[in-house]
């Protein structure tokens, strides 16, 4: 029984993922001399999505909840600095 696919964690545009499909048959011919199929490189790009994508997009969620925490507390020491007494 084959495993069941989990679903992307994010999903791109028809012209991203038509962009995305020729980058990768552009860099494996650049590089490797080897000449992809749309089918190919189509499934290159769903493992990346499916499989790397994830670990890329919850490091920018990280990142981005670090720089909102650095705002907050930045605003606080604001706020705080306008206390009347």
């Amino acid at each position: 029984m084959a495993a069941k696919k989990k679903p992307p964690i994010l999903t791109l545009t028809a012209e991203q993922e038509s962009e995305a499909n020729h980058k990768i048959k552009r860099f494996m011919q650049d590089r490797f001399e080897f000449d992809l199929g749309s089918f190919e490189a189509a499934e290159i790009l769903e493992l990346f999505t499916r499989e790397i994508a994830p670990h890329y997009y919850n490091r920018a969620i990280f990142d981005v909840q670090a720089h909102l925490k650095e705002r907050f507390e930045s605003i606080e020491s604001d706020l705080w600095a306008l206390e009347k007494n």
